[in-house]
Order: structure tokens, then C-alpha cells, then sequence
């Protein structure tokens, strides 16, 4: 009853703004190529949940923003000198990613209960990171100053900063509720100007994933 009065009490401009957007919620898997030999585990390969929104500015153009959920392990490689991931066995560092992105995206309708979706944006990867649980007494001095170094590096260079682009298909269930696929690609940017002798395949991640509208 609170909300209801909140949205009546309005202006009708704003209500109309908040009437045209759209909702969804993503539930995707999240893969984090990596090529770092034995310097670090095999490539995390993560469920993350999310959310977005869907504002459009015509019938063909949408504004959307999304915010992707994950947490993996990292450690830091003195040898390579950066993060990588690790197994919860190798673990010195915990990370909680939040991605937010801001995209356009363009609507082509196929037919009557099919659509296809391109879109592309800037996104960042929010992390929190922070020294692993349950470790040992002697692991806790060398995980801390791997936490740190983990910290620094994500989080200098702008290595945050992963603008994404993709693609998907939505299947009209009913007018107010569709199903849909969709594969993003984020791309390593920060590769550009941080002057690091990266294997080709380090910072991508692609997210296949299923996708509902409301």
C-alpha cells in the first residue's frame, strides 16, 4: 500500500517514465579464460544471477542497464606478476564481482513471439576483495599480502573497466512475460594502455545465459 501511494502521488510525467520501462532477470555462467600455465588453477567457470532494466526510446532503440552478481577465488603470481584465479584448496583471496553495465540495445521483432536483441556499452566490475575464509594460521601472513597485491591490481590500469557487447533472442510467452537466451563478451580494454605482455586470451570473459522480461 506504501509503494501504491508512493506511484500515485507522482507526477504524471514520472509516471509515465516509470510505466514504459521493463524488468528482467538473468541467470547466466560466467567463463574467465585464462593462459597462465601452472601459475594458476583452470579457468573459473561461475553461475552468477543479475537484474536489469529496459527503458525504450523508440521501437526500435532501448536504453538498459544490467547489474551481474559473482564471486570467485584469486591469488597473485609473483612470477607473472598479476591476479589469478585459484581452486578454494589454493585460495588466498576472495572476490565478489558486481558488473554494472549501460547499453544500448536495438529490438528487431521476427515475428508475432520472436525477437532478437544486439546491444553493446560501457560496464565495470565492481570488486570487493577480500582475504579468503577458514585459512590456516600459517597461510594467513602470505594469502593477506597476495590480497593486497590482488586488490591493487584489479583495481589500477583500469582494469575495472570491461565494456561489453552482445546478442540475444526472446520468446513472447505472454504480453507481459518473455524467455529469452543471450551470450555476452566482455571486452579487456585496459590491454590497450597498461602495458602488460598479456597472453591474447587474458581478461575476456563470455556469459552465456537465459534471460526473463517482465
Amino acid at each position: 500500500m506504501v509503494l501504491f501511494a508512493l506511484f500515485v502521488s507522482l507526477p504524471l510525467g514520472a509516471q509515465g517514465f516509470f510505466s514504459k520501462m521493463s524488468w528482467f532477470v538473468n541467470g547466466s555462467i560466467f567463463l574467465f579464460p585464462e593462459d597462465n600455465g601452472m601459475y594458476s588453477d583452470p579457468m573459473p567457470v561461475l553461475p552468477s544471477p543479475g537484474l536489469g532494466v529496459s527503458y525504450p526510446i523508440n521501437d526500435l532503440f532501448k536504453i538498459e542497464s544490467t547489474l551481474d552478481f559473482y564471486f570467485t577465488h584469486y591469488g597473485y603470481s609473483y612470477e607473472l606478476d598479476r591476479a589469478v584465479p585459484m581452486a578454494i584448496e589454493n585460495r588466498s583471496s576472495f572476490v565478489f564481482g558486481s558488473v554494472l553495465a549501460i547499453q544500448a540495445a536495438a529490438y528487431f521483432n521476427v515475428n508475432s513471439f520472436m525477437t532478437v536483441r544486439v546491444y553493446g556499452g560501457p560496464a565495470a566490475d565492481l570488486r570487493i576483495i577480500l582475504l579468503a575464509e577458514d585459512l590456516g594460521p600459517d597461510d594467513t601472513a602470505d594469502a593477506s599480502r597476495q590480497t593486497d597485491s590482488v586488490t591493487n591490481y584489479f583495481w589500477s590500469s583500469g582494469r575495472w573497466f570491461l565494456p561489453v557487447v552482445g546478442s540475444g533472442v526472446d520468446f513472447i510467452v505472454n504480453p507481459r512475460f518473455k524467455v529469452g537466451v543471450d551470450l555476452r563478451v566482455w571486452i579487456p580494454l585496459y590491454k590497450l594502455w597498461s602495458g602488460e605482455n598479456l597472453p591474447a586470451i587474458e581478461g575476456w570473459r563470455f556469459g552465456p545465459g537465459l534471460r526473463f522480461s517482465f
